[in-house]
């Protein structure tokens, strides 16, 4: 059954996007993570623009992590001061992104740029994450303990000024890395379409120490609001938003996850880890395997608008 999405300009099998939405929603609710690294790969390689992919899936991605962020708040699994320093650089690094994002549209270099950042990304995450469960599971074969990820001596950034303490976390450092953390999450998720949950929440775990019974909630948080906001200035600047396709991908999204959190329950977290680094080292490598393949017509021609 064939639909035409208005904006993305292509009629697609209505059928095949739901199936990716659950796809994702699945892994999603098996891993706990957002999902956006890897729908918006998926809706490029099935000939969606890259651009409509990325501003499609922050829409997308808004949505499905409303849920998530009212289930930890009512269970008080979130850190508000911790969040409102993160969403304080979110922010700032959401316009940032969207600005870059126009701006490499303008020059004709977005499907590039958005190309050669899933590649790093997702290489570099997604192997050190193989290589972080490969050793989880070792320890656990071996019967060893695993340290706790806030053991260990305080890094250098608990040295740094402008220190808060977080009471819900129990923690007590500098605001500066915090900010700085949100901008990074912020920048990446709107040039990239994705929330950021897979960079965000080792970052908190392993860099501030923040414990896990509030990482996840509070990275929800950070990713509903930059997600919303990039959507909101995607729309406004680009207008390459489309709403029917990202309808369907939460239709699809929203059933798929209750199936993964299921499946996610009966699996070890060690095993979890390096089933997730597979799946976002395989993409990585899927986005340069595109790099490399010559192209059927060497050049093409886009109108910029008006001089």
């Amino acid at each position: 059954m064939q639909l035409y999405l208005p904006i993305a300009d292509i009629p697609v099998n209505v059928l095949l996007v739901l199936a990716m939405g659950a796809a994702v929603g699945f892994v999603s609710g098996m891993f706990g993570v957002g999902g956006g690294f890897l729908m918006t790969p998926l809706l490029i390689f099935i000939g969606i623009a890259p651009a409509v992919a990325v501003a499609s899936v922050t829409s997308h991605m808004a949505a499905s992590s409303f849920s998530g962020a009212l289930s930890y708040w009512r269970r008080r699994a979130i850190d508000p001061l911790l969040a409102f320093f993160l969403l304080c650089g979110g922010i700032a690094g959401t316009g940032l992104g969207v600005w870059f994002f126009v701006l490499m549209r303008s020059v004709g270099q977005l499907d590039l740029v958005i190309a050669v950042s899933y590649v790093v990304l997702l290489t570099a995450v997604g192997g050190l994450m193989v290589y972080e469960g490969i050793r989880a599971i070792r320890r656990t074969n071996r019967g060893e303990v695993a340290l706790a990820g806030r053991s260990g001596n305080r890094n250098w950034l608990y040295a740094l000024p402008f220190k808060v303490r977080f009471k819900r976390s129990k923690i007590y450092l500098s605001v500066l890395p915090v900010i700085a953390i949100g901008v990074l999450i912020g920048f990446i998720g709107a040039v990239m379409g994705v929330g950021g949950g897979f960079i965000l929440v080792p970052m908190l775990i392993y860099l501030l120490r923040v414990p896990t019974s509030t990482v996840v909630g509070t990275s929800m948080v950070l990713t509903l609001v930059t997600m919303l906001i990039a959507t909101v200035l995607h729309a406004a600047t680009s207008h390459l938003v489309d709403a029917v396709l990202a309808l369907i991908l939460m239709i699809g999204g929203v059933a798929g996850a209750q199936f993964g959190a299921r499946a996610g329950q009966r699996i070890r977290g060690e095993q979890l880890r390096l089933l997730l680094g597979l799946l976002v080292l395989a993409v990585g490598i899927r986005f340069a395997i595109e790099l490399g393949i010559r192209p059927a017509e060497l050049f093409t021609l886009r109108e910029l608008g008006p001089a």
